[in-house]
């Protein structure tokens, strides 16, 4: 039996978000109230996204593009709505950070494949379909090798490769790589629903 994957890695997982939320509540209380008034009293964007088994949730991340649409009433490119404050969150991830809660509600992992819609579940083949056998994740392998400058398959195969070799060194691995990124800011201003194209499955394997 693999301890860490059945029950260290919640464990951890959980000590992490409640530290982690502890340490940057100042910067979460702040970056709260800035999105607040800057989006029209609504500073978190909600999202049903699929997480383990390929059970819906609702992901938790900071708002950062307004809600503007063209003269027929539908919602601008996702590019063109990113506002200042949004993409500096962006730049740093910082976006990423209420998803800490869903971390204490179990709903998701710091490290695991990034959980992605729901409209997407009848496309993946019985391989890709194993990206779920985990609890999603803030940050992944395929987060660490591309990101979203690989395509869709190629992401795929490393959401796979982190199921088949999940282990506490991996993971240690994938939180150094992630820091790097961070830090020097690379593969970070992505994001799967502005500038990846939808996913509309592969006849590959």
């Amino acid at each position: 039996m693999n301890l860490y994957k059945v029950s260290i890695k919640r464990i951890l997982d959980f000590l992490a978000a409640f530290v982690g939320l502890l340490i940057i509540s100042p910067l979460f209380l702040v970056l709260s109230i800035c999105l607040y008034i800057l989006n029209n009293g609504h500073p978190f964007f909600y999202q049903e996204r699929t997480g383990k088994n390929g059970k819906l949730f609702t992901i938790i991340k900071f708002k950062t593009m307004n809600d503007n649409t063209d003269k027929d009433g539908n919602l601008l490119p996702a590019l063109e709505r990113v506002t200042k404050i949004g993409d500096f969150c962006r730049k740093l991830s910082l976006d990423e950070l209420p998803q800490l809660l869903n971390i204490l509600k179990g709903d998701m992992s710091l490290i695991g494949p990034r959980p992605l819609l729901p409209k997407y579940i009848p496309h993946y083949n019985e391989r890709q379909f194993r990206r779920h056998d985990v609890l999603p994740g803030i940050t992944g392998w395929a987060q660490v090798n591309g990101r979203n400058t690989i395509s869709w398959e190629q992401k795929f195969e490393y959401d796979v490769y982190y199921v088949e070799h999940l282990s506490c060194a991996l993971d240690f691995k994938i939180v150094l790589k992630t820091i790097d990124k961070v830090i020097n800011r690379a593969d970070i201003n992505n994001s799967e629903n502005l500038d990846m194209p939808e996913f509309k499955g592969t006849d590959q394997y």
